[in-house]
């Protein structure tokens, strides 16, 4: 039995919480089991008991009947669509999807507002987020479950969310998680989740912590896109007045002789229209203005439950970098560490989604996929990183990599074309304009998360040590007129 785990249950046990009737050893871990004791320690409901509504994307009609009218647009048409990597990357304006008027109110019932819950239902079955108000119409998208709390249930949305986030409430709904492939989980698994119950007081506190980051999140977001307006003023390029319709007339020695490319969608005008822009600006290839060099792609056989971080393609936008699923085994890279980004690398991919770009904010003790570029600022005097990040993921580089990069099956981006990649390089004082929102914007952010990780710990604190040390904990960490001025 040595390095092996036994839990032993009662037959009378067996189907207790296990409306599967489960039999595999999986289900009967001792972290599920513990988690499961703790929850039911302390005063606790389950969420079929608080619940208001739980909707899904089939929810208003047969999958024909919303196949007759659904259809996922890339322009703005009338709708956003929230999906799972939307809410996984925060990121709200890049990359989104539409619907129009009719599909929305024919899903009446996949309606968002804002401050609802939103669990995955596959991919990564009974991950949990909080949906913020985006100020417009949203429907649902596929695969997720929203959950409404009732009014005077004794768990509202916000605490249900950090709950469920905390190392007991992965536990509790992972143990939901059907062991099929690909994995799910599903209404009824939901329905049964046990949730602790908490005096008004602290909810209430804890409420007014996810608020004050929710608003930090949206201050946040709006100082990002003022400092990304700012740019595009600055270059003089106007994205609405940019035409992608119409003809563009090329001889063999302006198109084949010059690129190697022979497909019109190479020769759209909008391309001309760009290139048009940066010759009244300043420019550098990117080449001359960073190092650019690769990381590894060690290969699924070294993939781990534990070890070294490895941050896919997946796990990065321009704001952040998501807590990567995978690790690799330390033992399998020589020196790793050599492998590590520093302070002020920038991440590029050239690979799936290309064109993102993050700047790493630390020195960093993970390891990034093949699919990432990692971009080292020559001469910090002539371009600040905030600065190059930003112009990185504007319309400027990315119609650049969408020209490159089109009509592969998988997106492509060669790094001989990014050193090639024209980059305006705008005056000194300027770039510390911009780059001080940039900053500033990424500040609120970070802010945010840390305000939201106390309330994580608080939760999980009153569950193990009790509310009153709980709250005695918060309010140390975090001063009541901070909250007020926060939420007013």
């Amino acid at each position: 039995m040595d390095g092996l785990e036994c839990s032993e249950i009662l037959i009378s046990e067996i189907n207790m919480d296990n409306e599967k009737y489960r039999l595999d050893s999986d289900f009967f871990q001792k972290k599920f089991i513990l988690a499961y004791q703790n929850i039911k320690a302390i005063a606790h409901s389950t969420i079929r008991d608080e619940l208001s509504d739980l909707t899904d994307f089939h929810s208003n009609g047969s999958y024909k009947s919303i196949a007759a009218v659904f259809k996922l647009l890339d322009e703005p048409d009338y709708a956003y669509m929230v999906r799972t990597t939307d809410l996984e990357k925060r990121d709200f304006t890049n990359d989104v999807k539409y619907v129009s008027k009719p599909t929305y109110d024919f899903l009446e019932k996949s309606k968002v507002f804002g401050g609802e819950v939103i669990i995955n239902k596959i991919g990564s079955p009974g991950r949990t987020y909080l949906m913020p108000d985006l100020h417009r119409p949203v429907s649902l998208g596929m695969n997720q479950f929203m959950l409404r709390m009732k009014k005077t249930a004794k768990i509202d949305n916000a605490l249900l969310y950090v709950f469920l986030n905390t190392t007991i409430g992965k536990l509790i709904i992972n143990r939901k998680v059907n062991g099929t492939v690909p994995l799910t989980i599903d209404k009824e698994a939901i329905r049964s989740i046990y949730v602790p119950c908490f005096t008004e007081e602290f909810r209430m506190l804890v409420s007014c912590i996810v608020k004050k980051t929710d608003l930090l999140f949206e201050q946040a977001d709006t100082l990002y896109t003022e400092s990304q307006k700012e740019l595009m003023k600055r270059f003089r390029y106007n994205t609405a007045a940019i035409c992608s319709k119409g003809t563009t007339q090329k001889n063999l020695s302006e198109s084949l002789g010059t690129s190697g490319r022979l497909d019109a969608e190479y020769y759209q005008p909008k391309y001309d229209e760009l290139f048009s822009v940066l010759t009244e600006l300043p420019t550098k290839p990117l080449g001359k203005i960073v190092n650019l060099t690769k990381s590894i792609e060690p290969g699924s056989d070294h993939y781990s439950d534990e070890g070294i971080p490895f941050v896919r393609v997946s796990d990065v936008s321009k704001y952040e970098i998501s807590e990567p699923e995978i690790k690799l085994d330390s033992n399998a890279i020589s020196f790793p560490e050599k492998l590590y980004p520093k302070k002020n690398t920038i991440l590029f991919s050239k690979d799936g989604s290309v064109g993102i770009a993050y700047k790493v904010e630390e020195d960093s003790a993970f390891i990034t996929s093949g699919a990432l570029l990692h971009l080292h600022i020559r001469n910090l005097e002539d371009v600040l990183p905030d600065y190059l990040t930003l112009v990185l993921n504007s319309p400027i580089v990315q119609l650049q990599a969408e020209r490159d990069s089109n009509g592969a099956i998988i997106q492509h981006w060669k790094p001989s074309e990014i050193e090639n990649v024209i980059v305006p390089v705008l005056d000194m004082d300027i770039q510390k304009e911009i780059a001080a929102k940039v900053q500033e914007s990424f500040a609120l952010r970070k802010q945010s998360k840390e305000l939201l990780e106390i309330a994580t710990q608080a939760v999980e604190m009153a569950i193990k040590q009790g509310e009153n040390a709980a709250l005695a904990w918060m309010k140390a960490k975090v001063s009541h007129d901070t909250i007020n001025r926060g939420n007013t």
